[in-house]
């Protein structure tokens, strides 16, 4: 399971736990990139934080100890703790949810979701130095075209959050992602999957599951077995992402 190194923290306007180290980039920055860029040298527990105030953008660095195959794992842990922080601000009545693997939605708008990076340079039965998890959430609609064209999109603007932006969403995760991993090493993987399948919203007469190595299986209630959908093919690209403009696609 990823741990994280107690580190020295670094003052800023942004109040983390002990064991984080921040690292905030300008407006152009870009948080996932630049993690992965000084992940080696870095160490676990960086956190790199984009200041916006259109979206929130940030990426932890983890310290896996487990082989990549099971390591993975880790953005359950990841895609919870951002829901989490989330809920922590949502209206009541605006539920928060995710679609396998990736996405965040509140109120069935996608806002944004997680993803996962690695050295491509580790096989699958070595432990590699470092993971890689990063988000990305809109908080403000920057068009009217986003809210009318598009209704299957949204901001936490629009979800009636008020004035939470991108610091208190990324202190919030930081927070979560501390009992998450905790809840692992207590209780187990299960209880991380379990929390991760709630986020899901369910199809009738299907049963869900995660695998041990955190395959995801959706199965017929009374049909025919169904094989695996690979957690390390579904992380290949993130789903909720627009490659043209760099942020949640509309």
């Amino acid at each position: 399971m990823p741990t994280a190194r107690t580190r020295e923290t670094v003052t800023e306007r942004i109040d983390l736990p002990p064991p984080y180290t921040l690292v905030r980039l300008r407006e152009s920055g870009e948080a996932f990139a630049h993690a992965l860029d000084i992940a080696e040298e870095s160490g676990a527990g960086t956190l790199v934080y984009v200041g916006r105030f259109d979206l929130v953008e940030f990426a932890v660095v983890l310290e896996p100890t487990e082989p990549l195959r099971t390591a993975r794992r880790a953005f359950y842990a990841g895609m919870v703790a951002l829901a989490d922080a989330l809920r922590a601000y949502a209206p009541p009545d605006k539920p928060v949810t995710i679609d396998w693997p990736d996405a965040v939605r509140v109120d069935g708008g996608l806002v944004g979701g997680g993803r996962l990076g690695w050295p491509k340079s580790v096989r699958e039965d070595e432990t590699p130095p470092w993971l890689v998890f990063g988000a990305m959430i809109r908080t403000v609609a920057m068009t009217e075209t986003e809210a009318g064209v598009h209704p299957l999109t949204s901001a936490l603007e629009e979800e009636g959050f008020g004035d939470v932006g991108a610091v208190e969403v990324t202190e919030s995760f930081a927070r979560h992602l501390m009992v998450a991993f905790d809840r692992w090493q207590v209780d187990g993987f299960s209880s991380v999957a379990h929390q991760y399948l709630a986020l899901i919203e369910r199809q009738s007469k299907t049963s869900r599951r995660i695998e041990a190595n955190g395959d995801f299986i959706v199965q017929p209630i009374g049909g025919d077995k169904a094989g695996p959908i690979e957690l390390a093919q579904a992380l290949g690209g993130p789903t909720w992402l627009d490659p043209k403009t760099g942020g949640p696609r509309l």
